[in-house]
């Protein structure tokens, strides 16, 4: 019996047609296309349905109420299909890639986000390659777990980086090899084939929470941070130096200090894409971890930008917060 497959068109270029202002998303433009192409109705393809978002959001306005949509559009449809491909915008894929991987919980079906850099009706376009694989691999080699497919690589989610603006290969995984890679044969690398499990899953409400970034360098302003971590943020993020090295400022370890003691919770993630963080190594990390400062390990930013949208959205503890950003909840750190 061939597999179901349930498609979430969300938007983005994958969708998209031509007009005199550049490319815009049309509704039923995406559906058309597949539908005229042969290759997606062969007997070795999955049967599938599509669902066209309405309105379709481009992803640069994706917003944390998006993945929550995108998620319920999973559950709601979680028992009737085998598996899943959201099609999303490449500019912040990684960030709903990862968001998803920890809402939905006690996942046993895969979950594959993948879009384009050219149209799917378009000549030249990567968006057939990256849509058809990504149905067959969910029905023939079902990884459960979220997953981004990207020019013949299926990448874990939260491991994921938009890693190149304009090129096919847009995507990479620089501290996890990918899951699966479809050349002439498919081969697993990372990631384990297996069968659904009885676990019903459970999906975790994500709501907008106020998270400050800064990304260090030389001679940064301490009042600049001090600006960040005003009420109401409840969490910091320092894209430092390194292994997690940040300047020996007195003052700027004070401010650290102070908004750790009042409830922020601040996590340490390199500026350096490989590699992970140490701040043991020298005496500049070490002075963060004294004052409360947590390391992000070698999670991406965008893994723990939504890792800390979950865990913040249940009103855990302070405490509970720092315990678990260093436990690795969906295989998101080494």
């Amino acid at each position: 019996m061939r597999k179901r497959i349930y498609i979430a068109y969300t938007g983005g270029t994958i969708g998209m047609k031509p007009s005199e202002n550049g490319y815009i998303p049309q509704k039923q433009h995406l559906t058309d296309a597949i539908m005229k192409m042969p290759d997606f109705h062969r007997q070795e393809m999955p049967e599938f349905t599509i669902n066209e978002y309405q309105p379709l959001i481009d992803s640069s306005n994706m917003s944390p109420a998006d993945w929550q949509r995108i998620a319920d559009d999973i559950k709601q449809h979680y028992d009737d299909y085998d598996g899943f491909v959201v099609l999303h915008g490449t500019d912040t894929m990684a960030y709903t890639s990862s968001a998803l991987s920890f809402m939905l919980e006690n996942l046993s079906k895969p979950v594959i986000v993948t879009g384009s850099q050219i149209p799917l009706s378009q000549l030249r376009s990567d968006g057939q390659e990256n849509l058809l694989n990504s149905l067959y691999i969910a029905a023939n080699y079902p990884i459960n777990e979220v997953g981004l497919y990207f020019s013949n690589k299926l990448f874990r989610g939260n491991r994921s980086i938009k890693a190149y603006a304009d090129g096919f290969d847009a995507f990479d995984s620089p501290n996890l090899p990918p899951l699966l890679e479809a050349g002439i044969n498919i081969k697993l690398i990372q990631g384990k084939v297996s069968e659904p499990v009885a676990l019903p899953l459970a999906l975790a409400q994500i709501t907008p929470q106020p998270i400050g970034v800064v990304h260090l360098y030389p001679g940064i302003s301490v009042e600049l941070i001090k600006n960040i971590i005003k009420q109401p943020v409840k969490a910091l993020i320092i894209r430092s130096y390194g292994v997690g090295n940040a300047p020996q400022n007195q003052a700027l370890l004070d401010c650290l200090e102070q908004a750790n003691n009042s409830g922020i919770v601040i996590v340490n993630c390199s500026q350096c894409i490989k590699g992970t963080v140490n701040m043991k190594g020298y005496a500049t990390g070490n002075a963060l971890s004294k004052i409360g400062v947590i390391s992000g390990h070698d999670m991406t930013l965008e893994a723990t930008l939504t890792k800390l949208h979950y865990l913040l959205s249940k009103n855990y503890s302070q405490a509970k917060i720092c315990q678990l950003l260093e436990v690795s909840l969906r295989g998101e750190l080494s």
